[in-house]
């Protein structure tokens, strides 16, 4: 009998040696389970040619075909990746609605001897509980918000608190993400569902005693939605407000953003969006910069033109309780360092209202 799963946080504790996703390539791509290793048993031009067939022609055609083809892939995977596997290993299979692929798949593998599994449901059992968790469920961790204006080198922030112990939820990280319009990092952002698996397995990871550090964002990082219970509990969160000079803050961008700012047919690309919003006259000071090759007098127009009005606009609308205002003196190593250890004490001596 497929194994059920009645918690996210009992299939994440699953037991089994191995987690194999026996779907497509494709299907793999844009989100898997935690840890799970790939061995299709419908490759994604097999599966298409099959969903054709039992489409035009005839499910039982369909079934003929897909069959051959899923012991095809699947002796092959035995003979491969799998040859070393002891006789005592515990596989746990699942396709997408843990149907035929992960059943036949686990059939054979019991065969042979290895105590193979299968999850109830298949992957679509597992996007529900993602799904109740981060969409219809409440965020059971105490939340603070570190927040400051554009370049107070909060991320840095949340990395130096790790290292000390600190609670810390990086969304940027997980999101692959600065978070900003000029946010985009070499490599592509997760999918939705790929980033909601990696933010419920964080989740999981954190002490819901213990209260836990997110980087203030909007509802999106990049493409990438917050999901509705985190960011229900992100709005009501109180906040560490960190506070740094123009000059420093202009020191720093240059040194994080120097990527884009090395870019400039892309930077103009992205800054042409902002015309709507902040006119044509400032766009095009900011072109200027640009072509001048100006990093520094470009990115303190961006945050006195751009940036800071907008996170002034958007505090002023949220209105949420302030912990503390935490002054670095420089954003170097030594001033990070000297800022984090005085927020870790704010996080540490805080007491969170009971949840209602």
């Amino acid at each position: 009998m497929p194994r059920e799963f009645q918690s996210l946080a009992e299939l994440l504790d699953h037991g089994f040696d191995t987690v194999i996703d026996v779907r497509s390539p494709a299907e793999y791509a844009e989100d898997h389970l935690p840890g799970a290793i790939n061995l299709p048993v419908l490759d994604n031009e097999e599966r298409a040619r099959v969903g054709t067939i039992y489409k035009q022609e005839s499910p039982f055609r369909a079934r003929k075909i897909g069959a051959a083809l899923v012991f095809h892939n699947a002796a092959r995977h035995i003979e491969t990746v799998l040859q070393d596997k002891p006789g005592g290993w515990r596989p746990l299979v699942y396709c997408w609605r843990g149907g035929q692929r992960s059943g036949s798949f686990a059939w054979m593998l019991g065969q042979i001897g290895w105590r193979a599994d299968s999850i109830k449901g298949g992957y679509q059992s597992y996007r529900r509980l993602i799904y109740s968790a981060l969409y219809e469920g409440r965020v059971p961790h105490p939340l603070v918000l570190l927040d400051g204006y554009t370049g107070t080198a909060k991320t840095e922030l949340l990395q130096i608190l790790d290292r000390r112990g600190v609670q810390v939820l990086d969304l940027e990280g997980l999101a692959a993400h600065r978070g900003s319009l000029l946010g985009e990092m070499a490599d592509p952002q997760p999918s939705q569902k790929a980033f909601e698996t990696a933010l419920a397995i964080e989740l999981d990871r954190l002490d819901p005693t213990r209260p836990a550090v997110v980087e203030a964002e909007s509802s999106k990082v990049g493409e990438r939605m917050v999901p509705p219970a985190l960011w229900a509990a992100m709005k009501v969160a109180p906040r560490i407000e960190v506070e740094a000079s123009l000059a420093a803050r202009t020191a720093y961008l240059v040194r994080a953003y120097d990527d884009i700012l090395s870019d400039s047919g892309r930077l103009r690309e992205k800054l042409d969006a902002l015309r709507p919003h902040r006119g044509h006259a400032v766009v095009d000071g900011w072109f200027e910069l640009i072509a001048a090759g100006d990093k520094p007098g470009l990115t303190r127009a961006l945050m006195a033109e751009h940036y800071d009005p907008a996170y002034a606009k958007s505090r002023k609308a949220i209105g949420a309780e302030v912990l503390a205002r935490v002054a670095a003196a420089s954003l170097d190593a030594p001033g990070l360092e000297a800022a984090a250890g005085e927020i870790a004490r704010v996080v540490e001596g805080w007491a969170p209202r009971p949840q209602g």
